[in-house]
């Protein structure tokens, strides 16, 4: 499980850092706002933020809000010195799923994170096509698509950024990650078997190629 935990208290960082990793967790560590935002652009390949809310630069409530036009699906627990219940409130409105109230037992938080990511598994869907990240299972336009792990591999990545183009750089880093097997090329082959599997039955492209770029899988 990966995490972007964002926090700008040196301290409570190394805290968190150490005690996530000895669960299991992989943390990359955002201390402001802007930074945050940008680690997301960069690579969405989160399962889930742990977000301040007194930040540098952006506060948490406007990178929740941002995360949310942008990530949608990302499960986001915020963390707050502040118990008010309006407060509260605000750190919901703002796309929270969750909030957390300073000090916290670490107990606590492992248990709101194991909720969060299983509620984040949830379907994704981009125009007719709809993604069970739970069962693997794929549907276009109610119809069906069998997919190999690794073509479901590929089109869940895409789709976790539908609308904006991904690279080949990126597929191979988060798909092919270190087994030996990936190129450029074996991306490109992948993008053809989902073409054919998503496009043709339903006669409508879903992946165009984003020349110098990579590919983006459009939202309608």
């Amino acid at each position: 499980m990966r995490l972007l935990l964002v926090e700008d208290d040196a301290k409570l960082v190394r805290a968190l850092e150490r005690g996530l990793a000895r669960e299991g967790y992989e943390v990359d560590v955002a201390r402001t706002g802007e930074e945050a935002l940008a680690h997301v652009e960069q690579d969405a390949e989160y399962d889930g933020v742990v977000l301040d809310v007194m930040l540098p630069g952006l506060d948490g409530f406007a990178v929740c809000e941002s995360l949310r036009r942008s990530a949608p699906w990302l499960p986001v627990l915020m963390l707050t010195a502040r118990s008010e219940v309006a407060y509260r409130i605000r750190g919901l409105d703002a796309g929270a799923d969750d909030y957390l109230v300073k000090p916290f037992d670490f107990g606590e938080l492992l248990a709101r994170l194991r909720a969060l990511t299983r509620r984040g598994a949830t379907a994704l869907e981009v125009g007719d096509l709809r993604i069970e990240p739970l069962t693997r299972a794929v549907m276009r336009a109610g119809e069906a698509v069998e997919l190999s792990p690794r073509e479901y591999a590929v089109l869940e990545y895409l789709a976790q950024h539908a609308g904006r183009p991904v690279s080949r750089a990126q597929l191979l880093e988060h798909v092919w990650e270190d087994d030996g097997q990936g190129s450029p090329n074996v991306v490109d082959v992948y993008i053809g078997y989902l073409r054919r599997k998503l496009e043709r039955p339903a006669g409508a492209p879903l992946i165009r190629t984003v020349r110098g770029v990579g590919f983006v899988l459009e939202r309608a």
